[in-house]
Order: structure tokens, then sequence, then C-alpha cells
């Protein structure tokens, strides 16, 4: 009792646990299944990471991502990217007041705490661009002044796959950016007349109607601290180190991973362990969270490709041939 007492004393996870299982049960309200795709949205959420799904139309990716901006009492905007799409659109511009006799910036629907972007890859590389700096910086820079975002600043974006038209890939720079893309998969047999029960039920109501305020930017600020506190052994730190180098001189890959890869996989893991009540990462952490870091960050070879071999293959393999620290 006594041990268990100073454990709950030194890290303090408590809070965080019973805010992550309010978190849940406002989700299942509207959200069917999908409970590994929600752990990892609020794994990134926590370790201050931006997240890209990607999947189909049709299967919920935008609601995740509204749900999100629902549980949490932050800012919230959307952009939806289109060809036509200018970056200006996306950050702001400066214009000529003319009752002041001064320019003025005009904030762009950027600046905010959690940001949508729908369909971010219909737009061109040039309006992909204007996220390169707030994504990493957390600032913009217009007409040479700089603009601080505010504290938290997270980007859940969603994509259809590439094969489909009128889609642009992602530049390389951009998707690094990501500390996670996670796959939406279509929903099995069960929970899709789930998803029609749901729907008969509501009888046109909203479907975000009943979900309630979870968490407030300072409950935020507050578990993130506590997570950059979970312990991570050097053992570990060196098993992060050895899968992402390997996927830089794997024979199935000519673009390994980046060592921001190995940084994201490091924090994303001690998130995963706090909301497991854990204030030390294990090798289970590491691994349930290394997929979506990856899937992103490295590219086939065209032999490979030919061959009809997947990343997520290729991200199994390498995670398997290194040996787990004891």
């Amino acid at each position: 009792m006594d041990e268990e007492k100073k454990f709950e004393e030194r890290i303090g996870l408590q809070s965080l646990q019973e805010k992550v299982l309010a978190l849940k049960k406002e989700i299942a309200k509207v959200l069917v299944g999908k409970e590994d795709i929600v752990d990892l949205i609020v794994v990134a959420i926590l370790a201050d990471g931006h997240i890209l799904l990607e999947g189909v139309p049709g299967i919920a990716k935008t609601m995740i991502a509204k749900l999100m901006a629902r549980l949490l009492s932050v800012g919230y905007s959307r952009i939806q990217f289109t060809p036509d799409l200018m970056p200006s659109d996306v950050t702001g511009t400066t214009i000529f007041n003319s009752a002041t006799s001064k320019f003025e910036f005009n904030e762009g629907p950027v600046f905010s705490n959690l940001v949508l972007i729908d369909e971010i890859n219909r737009a061109p590389a040039k309006t992909q661009a204007s996220l390169f700096e707030v994504m990493e910086e957390r600032q913009v820079t217009v007409d040479g002044k700089t603009y601080k975002m505010k504290s938290p600043f997270v980007v859940i974006a969603t994509q259809n796959p590439l094969e489909h038209e009128g889609t642009y890939r992602l530049p390389e720079a951009q998707l690094d950016r990501f500390m996670f893309k996670i796959l939406v998969d279509y929903p099995s047999a069960e929970e899709e007349f789930m998803i029609l029960q749901n729907m008969h039920q509501r009888k046109g109501e909203p479907e975000l109607k009943d979900v309630k305020t979870v968490l407030t930017a300072k409950d935020l600020a507050t578990f993130r601290k506590q997570v950059q506190e979970v312990t991570v052994d050097d053992n570990l730190m060196k098993y992060i180190a050895e899968i992402v180098i390997k996927t830089r001189n794997h024979p199935s890959l000519y673009l390994g991973a980046s060592p921001r890869a190995s940084i994201h996989a490091m924090n994303a893991a001690k998130a995963y362990a706090a909301i497991n009540g854990r204030d030390y990462v294990i090798p289970e952490d590491v691994k349930a969270v290394f997929e979506p870091i990856l899937l992103h960050r490295i590219y086939l070879t065209p032999e490979k490709e030919l061959e009809g071999i997947f990343e997520d293959k290729v991200v199994k393999d390498i995670i398997k041939t290194v040996e787990v620290p004891r």
C-alpha cells in the first residue's frame, strides 16, 4: 500500500487517466469502434504532435477531428483545402486600413488551437508550403513579421488515398511534421449495423449534440508537462534509434525516416505510457506507436512497389528484426 501511495504521489497520473476515460466515454456517444485510432489521437495531442488521417471518403475522418474539437475547450477552425486555395487564405494577409492609414495583419484560419485541415492533399505544393513554418515552429511569418501561435496548437488533417483523382502528393518535409499518419478503414459489418442504429435513434438530431467538453487548455498544459516527466531508459532510446536507422539502409526503401521520427517516437511512447498509468516507458509502448510514426516517412523502391509490397509490411518487418531491450 505504501508503495502504491508513493507511486501515485510521484507521478500524479490519476487525473490524466480519468480525463482520458471521460474523453473516450464522450467519443463513444457518436463514434462506433475505432478505439485504437482514438488512443493514438489522444497520445498525439498529449505529446504535442500533429495528426494525419487517411482513408476513403465517408468513413468519419472529419467527424473524428470535429469530435476532438468539441471535447477540448480550446479555439477551433476548419480549412477546406482546394486546388485554388492560396497560402494567404491559410496564414492571413496584410491589408491597408484607410481609416488608420496603416497596414494591418488579418489573421488566417490557421490562427487557432485545434485546426482541422480537410482533404489536405487537394491543394498544390504552393499552399502546402504555407504550413511548413507553423507546424514546426508554431509561428507564421508574413511580410517580414513573425506572429506566434497560442498554445496548444494541433493540426488534424484528413486526406484521401493518393490514387483518387484530383489529389497531390504531400511534400516529404510536410509529411515529416506530422507525428502520426493513421489509416482509417471501413467499419466491420457489426459496426456498420450500429452506425445505422445510432443514426435512426437520433431522428435527425445533430451528431455532436450530447457530447460534452472534457479538457480545458489548462488541463492539457498540465498533462503535457506530466508526460514529459515520464522516464525513458537509455536502452529504450537505443531501441528507438536502431529501428529508425534501419529504415535508412533497408533494401526495400530508398528513403528512410529522419531524426524527427525518433523524437516523435520517444514522446509518443511517453504519452502512451502515461494514459496507461505508468511513469516509465516499456517496449510495448514503443511498438504501439511506431507504425503510425513511420508509415508516412518511408518510401518504397520502385521495384518493391511493382511487387505489391506496402509500407506497413516493411515497418513490421523492421520492428521484428530489432532486438527488444530487457
